[in-house]
């Protein structure tokens, strides 16, 4: 066997067809799009039109609601502080907040607030601020003998006291 002898399976390539070339080619006049109108066109088709039909999204109920004065809190868990602790990532002493944990890394950013859960374990003696907590990681820092203060929610902007 050479070089030159190496070829793909017959009829393993085929050619696109080209539409809109004459009639004698099988794809001409309407080139496989039907009549006239909106749905020849490029570009232009009515989506989830049903001929007249009430469409499906308008026969459906709405549901649900999007609550927009909903705090966006982060959750940390009891783990990743433990673990930012153990390499050194900021001291124990120090109160766990928000800026704190921006600082160190673990944290991208605070948006309305910190929340903490329970998964893992702290050994530390650690006093943490958030505005959020659960109670199995309330109950898991003050059996390491730390303490946690539940911050108040952040005001909306404009709001006058």
């Amino acid at each position: 066997m050479k070089l030159s002898d190496i070829a793909d399976n017959p009829g393993s390539r085929k050619k696109r067809m080209r539409v809109g070339r004459g009639i004698g080619s099988g794809k001409g006049k309407q080139a496989g799009r039907g009549g006239k109108g909106q749905t020849a066109r490029s570009g232009v088709r009515i989506k989830g039109f049903e001929g007249g039909q009430m469409p499906l999204h308008r026969r459906l109920p709405k549901r649900g609601f999007n609550n927009i004065f909903a705090l966006k809190l982060v959750e940390v868990n009891l783990d990743r502080i433990q673990t930012a602790i153990d390499a050194k990532k900021f001291d124990a002493k120090d109160t766990v907040n928000a800026e704190t944990l921006v600082k160190a890394g673990i944290l991208r950013r605070s948006k309305d607030g910190v929340r903490l859960l329970g998964r893992g374990e702290i050994k530390a003696k650690i006093t943490v601020e958030v505005h959020g907590a659960s109670k199995s990681a309330i109950a898991a820092v003050e059996k390491a003998g730390g303490s946690v203060k539940i911050l108040a929610p952040k005001e909306a902007e404009g709001e006058a006291a």
